[in-house]
């Protein structure tokens, strides 16, 4: 067998029952918070394991993304990024100016750039 394969079989399973140790400790302390801070302060009852694992799982979807892949404000810099590399100078300089003027940055409509 070759030793990369060797290395995924013993990997593998360490790795599945890391990530579930993980997500049980994670809904375990969400349980704990609420089952500590909501009823006293607000009054809304106690939840369950469970119950703390969807809660964790909805935050995860509604604040946290998917962790797919970077942001996509990462994906757009890196764009931008190249494409003003790629510019002269010249061609810099005016890009910004465009982007100041429609951005309200720039000189006036009714000025000229001479005065």
């Amino acid at each position: 067998m070759r030793p990369r394969l060797k290395k995924l079989i013993l990997i593998a399973p360490l790795a599945i029952l890391g990530m579930a140790l993980f997500v049980g400790i994670g809904g375990w302390i969400v349980q704990l918070l609420w089952n500590w801070l909501l009823p006293p302060l607000i009054g809304w009852r106690e939840i369950g394991f469970w119950q703390a694992l969807g809660i964790l799982a909805l935050c995860r979807i509604l604040f946290g993304g998917h962790g797919w892949r970077g942001s996509a404000r990462s994906g757009f810099r890196r764009h931008m990024e190249e494409r003003c590399e790629r510019m002269t100078p010249e061609e810099r300089e005016g890009f910004r100016q465009r982007m100041r003027e429609r951005s309200g940055f720039g000189p006036a409509t009714g000025e000229s750039q001479g005065q």
